[in-house]
């Protein structure tokens, strides 16, 4: 091998005589639509990036072969290991990369679970080609920091090496399933399929390499999102307060090592009441004013209190048929929808006068949050926008929220909330010419069991559903792309595991009681039939899951001050229950008359913003809206105090969201938790095994095919680094198989919830306009008659 310097890059000589030029590779990440495309003549074949990598490292191993400092040898150490794990993961991954394209949907929508992991080995080996470019131009300069680079270099090889396993786990999934089947075929568990290969490293997917298979835009986005979880952990576990999750957070950012451990740590041990308490964050006050500030300006924006009142629909023969309100689980309750539209239209309740017309169409929508948090408020930042471009109504549900309101509860106030709207179109501002469903994650599971709920019921159907990265099949069987939750920031494998128990698998609580034999006579679900799941907490860690989790005892003001901000199932019976009408209030006023006077934490938030942050100015029309002030000048005592009554604000929900009851923990349990960074990460085989019933309403997936035949045209856009890509692939698969209209779009290098980011990065804006082109589309289907599916727009 010869090195050669040129004025603008190196280039590598191998014995075939092959040149690999540093321009000739991007930047990470790798496209997986591209990742297993034949070579274009002129091109290097796939493998020269490998081939690259390897003489690079093999240059940088010669070149720190004769350094005797410690440094000097873990570098030579570090590029020799490199070169290793090159040689293990070239057929793995070329086996991989040859039949991934035939679990495609179709030649216009190239995406499945092996596709994925093929990009993310892809993006791995050139992150490691730019690292070890980088040694190579500065390894001679007075400056170089072997330290540093010996830390990236180890990362990138303990990278490489877990690909590797996971490759391995890949070639036992495709002697699990038929051709073109990315679900296995027999019934196989996770354990089983985890016990085939060594237990894969996950700390290396947290820490210095966090991000590298996401587009540049959102490796920022989701260290920083990182670095915030592993300081809310600190927090939470040692009921400490918020100022010092930030203080602690400094830390996080500087020792990439430490924050992998405490994510992985997290991910593995942490109750789903932490989940709920960390996405929780999204509903703070503060983060309820970013999408007034930011997004499209709506002239309704507003919740809707539905009454627990019987509804009497007509169905399609012409019969009446009573719709109850839902009652399993959690009794009696109101239901919140929330309205969004950019302009007032005639007949719309509460509204005034108004001489637009109703709108032709209406889009039925249902948020995400893994079906433990967030609301509609949280998903305000893009539907204010897909109000705006679509100048149609937004109706979207607050259902209730588990594991306090665990399967079917959800799905039948989604049901409950279409019924309502059939009946209302006029409040709501629409004639209900078109409905379209829309829905992101678990709300695109139950925008899709609520379909077949109406069609079983002989109702009038939507015109069209919208899903966007949609778990269809809620249960860990095994698949490829349900591995990439092993390494992803967002949804990491414990958070995912632990949302799905709690919605599909409550009985495992111990804690919520089993359905009435009358409400199970009422259920439209199919007996339960056992299927694999992957979720048990191992004895040691009981306390720590099952356990209250509040920062601090909750004080009867702190539960009355809350009775306002509670969303789903977390609202009380109240009078709530015993109104004959639906209560149509603004936001800010929709607990007038039952909200208690605030207690001084909320005082804290409300001056602080006031006093420091926020202006008011005034529209056209006389309406007040907040604006940030342009001049702060603060002082450093009014910041202080200000900043630590609304951080005691934050806390004093999270306490609320996050404890089931207002009992401190025992000393036990806060040992427990102050322990968890020092737990040993396991196999996930060895952490979590939970059984979900086989019922079409919690799966749609397994719908019968007579009534998967009769669903309205679908559109679905998912990511290829999702772990429910191949749902979503299979489930549009099974439609088009039985010759319904569907369309899938996947995404390049964008994460589970994009959405919820499409004001921070450019290609997640972009991601949430093909979103409304695809709603425009199931909109106005007879101009789109012509128009094949997975068109560019």
């Amino acid at each position: 091998m010869k090195l050669r310097l040129f004025s603008r890059g190196f280039r590598f000589t191998t014995g075939n005589g092959k040149f690999y030029k540093k321009m000739d590779f991007s930047d990470p990440p790798a496209k997986a639509s591209l990742c297993c495309e034949e070579s274009v003549e002129g091109a290097p074949p796939t493998y020269a990036m490998y081939e690259a990598l390897k003489d690079s490292c093999q240059n940088n191993a010669t070149y720190f072969h004769p350094d005797d400092s410690e440094n000097g040898q873990r570098l030579y150490q570090g590029f020799m290991t490199l070169i290793d794990h090159i040689d293990t993961v070239w057929p793995l991954v070329d086996h991989v990369r040859k039949v991934a394209p035939s679990y495609d949907f179709d030649a216009k929508s190239p995406g499945n679970g092996y596709r994925s992991f093929v990009s993310v080995v892809d993006s791995c080996v050139l992150h490691g080609l730019k690292l070890s470019r980088q040694v190579c131009t500065g390894r001679d300069a007075l400056l170089f920091r072997k330290g540093y680079f010996v830390k990236e270099v180890e990362s990138c090889g303990q990278l490489l090496a877990s690909l590797g396993t996971c490759l391995h786990h890949l070639q036992t999934l495709l002697s699990w399933a038929a051709p073109g089947e990315l679900f296995p075929i027999e019934p196989h568990s996770p354990e089983e399929l985890f016990s085939q290969a060594d237990t894969i490293n996950q700390y290396c997917f947290y820490g210095r390499c966090l991000g590298f298979q996401f587009l540049p835009s959102m490796r920022g986005i989701l260290k920083g999102i990182s670095i915030c979880m592993a300081g809310f952990s600190e927090a939470y576990y040692s009921h400490g307060n918020l100022i010092s999750s930030v203080w602690t957070g400094g830390q996080y950012l500087i020792d990439p090592e430490m924050r992998a451990r405490r994510i992985v740590n997290i991910s593995q041990s942490a109750s789903v009441e932490f989940c709920k308490a960390f996405w929780f964050l999204a509903e703070s006050e503060i983060m309820k004013r970013v999408p007034s500030l930011m997004s499209s300006t709506v002239a309704v924006n507003k919740i809707i209190t539905l009454p627990p009142e019987p509804i009497v629909m007509t169905t399609n023969e012409g019969k009446e048929m009573t719709i109850l309100p839902p009652t399993v689980h959690i009794g009696l309750q109101g239901l919140n929808v929330r309205l969004i539209s950019v302009n007032k239209r005639i007949g719309m309740a509460g509204e005034g006068s108004s001489t637009l017309p109703p709108a032709e169409g209406i889009i039925f929508h249902c948020h995400g949050g893994g079906f433990v948090a967030q609301s509609s408020k949280s998903h305000e930042t893009y539907l204010r926008e897909w109000a705006s471009k679509l100048n149609i109504p937004i109706l979207s549900v607050d259902y209730s929220l588990a594991p306090q309101a665990p399967f079917p509860r959800a799905l039948e106030e989604v049901f409950f909330a279409y019924c309502w709207m059939i009946n209302n179109f006029k409040e709501i501002g629409t004639t209900g010419k078109r409905i379209v469903f829309a829905g992101d994650s678990a709300g695109a599971n139950l925008i899709a069991g609520c379909t077949l709920k109406i069609l079983e019921a002989g109702l009038r159907p939507p015109e069209g559903l919208f899903m966007a990265y949609a778990p269809l099949l809620v249960s860990f069987i095994p698949s490829p792309a349900r591995l990439l939750c092993l390494m992803d920031p967002l949804l990491p494998f414990g958070f995912m595991m632990r949302c799905l128990k709690a919605y599909a698998s409550p009985n495992a609580r111990g804690k919520v009681e089993k359905r009435s034999s009358k409400e199970n006579s009422t259920s439209n679900a199919t007996t339960p039939v056992e299927g694999n799941g992957f979720l048990k907490v191992s004895p040691s860690q009981e306390g720590a899951s099952e356990g209250p989790s509040s920062f601090e005892e909750v004080s009867p003001s702190d539960l009355a001050e809350l009775q306002a901000h509670k969303s789903g199932s977390e609202r009380r019976q109240s009078s709530d229950t015993t109104i004959s009408a639906a209560s149509l209030t603004s936001e800010h006023t929709a607990a007038a008359g039952i909200t208690p006077t605030e207690d001084k934490s909320q005082q804290y938030v409300s001056d602080f913003l006031e006093r420091y942050v926020f202006d008011s100015d005034t529209d056209s029309e006389g309406r007040k809206f907040p604006v940030v002030k342009p001049n702060k000048n603060l002082h450093s005592q009014s910041i202080s105090e200000a900043a630590t009554g609304l951080m005691g604000a934050m806390s004093s929900r999270l306490a609320f969201i996050t404890g089931s009851n207002n009992i401190r923990p025992s000393q036990e349990e806060l040992a427990v938790r102050s322990n968890l960074d020092a737990l040993i990460a396991r196999s996930p085989s060895d952490e979590f095994i939970f059984s979900v019933p086989r019922d079409p309403l919690l799966s749609p997936y397994w719908a019968d095919d007579e009534l998967l035949k009769r669903f309205p045209p679908v559109r679905i856009l998912t990511v290829h680094l999702d772990p429910c890509l191949d749902d979503c692939v299979m489930f549009a698969k099974k439609l088009k198989g039985l010759g319904n209209e569907v369309g899938l779009d996947v995404l390049e290098g964008l994460p589970h919830g994009f959405l919820n980011f499409s004001l921070m990065a450019k290609e997640a804006h972009e991601g949430s306009n093909l979103c409304v082109e695809r709603i425009k589309q199931l909109l106005d289907l007879e101009n789109h008659a012509n128009t094949p599916d997975n068109t560019e727009l």
